[in-house]
């Protein structure tokens, strides 16, 4: 017989799971269907597992200057078949937590492939065999997204790689290039260098983290070439020819040729939205440039399907994905009088942070200074660096800078960009402050623990309105 559900999420990534308990907290009785790993990319093979692989090369670029901090040692070495195993316990005891937070939370969970019979009815099939069909007043899409891949530079697994390859190497490679310099390319980049590879990056905007303030990309790459990475910047990749234990690749730069050699290429060059075989033609969702449209409140054009995620369009974030993910539950709550539709609030994308974890770290949200000229406000911008802060000198990490960007006209804050030691920790400071519309004033009046890093978002804010103290 036809299991029947209140709601069925189809996609157990850092949106999905978190959509199916929210639901499940407000009543509703939940299906959740998942064809790979609970958790999904950003669990098993991205946001976590990164960030493992990330630790381990700031630890090895701490004991190669420990003479900074009056230490010293000697014949310094690593397992680099550890650091990978590490990485993958960590992604490993996660995933199963999350069949516990299914358990817990009464969500019932299908191991299968999802693929739309009609609006109200889903297949789920394994192995190209059917196994169960669902039927539920209401369906979240979760499916995530995958690696771009470039035709005729499609990834190997040995030569050239995607972030899986090279989160899983079995070495550390002598040479590496990076394609692409966003937060996945740049992530890869530093860790690699930091555990000794030699490493190019090769981005085709002129600057690299392009979606980033045009300052904070300038001070990053500053930093990235005092490391030892190689930059090629507006530079486009035009093939790559894999030779005996190398590729070659060739770069278009200002009109010439110029050919690079390395061990390993990790591709990584954006994603592609999963919507491919779910059967959406079946349904009135619609779908534009791979991704399916949604309002707000992450509905589609067919009343009772949600989208979330990665499949909803940019930014491609794991906690954008989870927030829209309990915006859809509770609007689907909502809608079957579990939940106040009052209490239901529409997604600002304006208010969702970005960071790259690399060495240094990199955080912001709203508006870059460029684009809030171009909409044609008139803003005042207050910085502040690292190297004047008691904190950030007594940890050796006085390299890095916080920009705040308020308009001058009404006090808002619409922006903030900051690269340096655990920016991706101090973000959320700011994005409080964004989410609760406080004004300049409200900054300038809250005070701030001394000595800590945090202090120096206080003082960028003071700098806005010329009333820094100590700069």
């Amino acid at each position: 017989m036809t299991k029947k559900f209140d709601l069925c999420v189809i996609g157990a990534g850092p949106g999905g799971y978190v959509s199916a308990i929210r639901a499940s907290q407000l009543g509703l009785k939940v299906a959740i269907v998942e064809a790979n790993h609970l958790g999904g990319i950003c669990l098993n093979w991205g946001c976590i597992p990164t960030k493992a692989l990330l630790r381990s090369s700031e630890i090895n670029h701490l004991l190669h200057n420990l003479g900074d901090f009056g230490f010293s040692a000697q014949n310094i070495q690593h397992d680099f078949a550890k650091i990978i195993e590490r990485s993958r316990a960590v992604s490993k005891r996660l995933s199963s937590g999350i069949a516990g937070l299914m358990k817990k939370n009464k969500i019932e969970v299908f191991d299968g492939f999802a693929k739309f019979l009609d609006a109200k009815k889903i297949s789920i099939s394994k192995d190209g065999k059917e196994i169960e069909q669902i039927e539920a007043s209401y369906f979240v899409v979760a499916t995530g997204a995958r690696a771009r891949i470039i035709a005729g530079m499609e990834p190997d697994g040995e030569n050239i790689w995607t972030y899986r390859e090279a989160m899983t190497a079995k070495a550390l490679p002598k040479s590496l290039i990076v394609v692409g310099s966003g937060a996945i390319g740049s992530e890869f980049a530093s860790f690699y260098r930091n555990m000794g590879s030699e490493v190019t990056l090769v981005e085709m905007a002129e600057n690299i983290l392009p979606v980033e303030d045009e300052e904070i990309s300038k001070l990053a790459r500053k930093s990235f070439e005092k490391q030892g990475i190689k930059i090629l910047t507006s530079a486009s990749l035009k093939s790559l020819t894999k030779g005996k234990g190398e590729v070659v690749a060739k770069i278009e730069i200002a009109g010439k040729i110029e050919e690079l050699k390395a061990e390993k290429v990790i591709m990584a060059v954006g994603i592609v939205a999963n919507i491919e075989n779910l059967g959406l033609e079946k349904t009135k969702v619609k779908v534009e440039k791979n991704q399916i449209l949604v309002n707000g409140y992450m509905e589609t054009a067919e009343a009772n399907i949600y989208a979330i995620g990665d499949v909803a369009g940019a930014p491609w974030l794991a906690h954008k994905a989870s927030h829209e993910g309990i915006i859809a539950s509770e609007k689907i709550a909502s809608k079957l009088n579990k939940y106040d539709a009052k209490k239901v609030h529409p997604i600002k994308k304006e208010n969702i942070p970005g960071c790259t974890y690399s060495m240094p770290q990199i955080a912001s949200v709203g508006l870059t200074e460029k684009k809030a000229t171009e909409l044609g406000k008139k803003i005042k911008v207050g910085r502040f660096p690292y190297l004047a802060n008691g904190k950030a000198i007594a940890m050796g990490e006085a390299d890095g800078l916080i920009k705040v960007i308020f308009d001058e006209k009404t006090g808002e804050l619409l922006g903030a960009h900051l690269i340096g030691a655990e920016v991706t920790e101090m973000i959320q400071g700011i994005v409080i402050a964004k989410q609760a519309e406080l004004t300049e004033e409200d900054l300038m009046h809250t005070i701030f623990p001394h000595p800590t890093m945090s202090e120096m978002m206080h003082e960028a804010v003071l700098d806005a309105y010329g009333k820094v103290i100590h700069f």
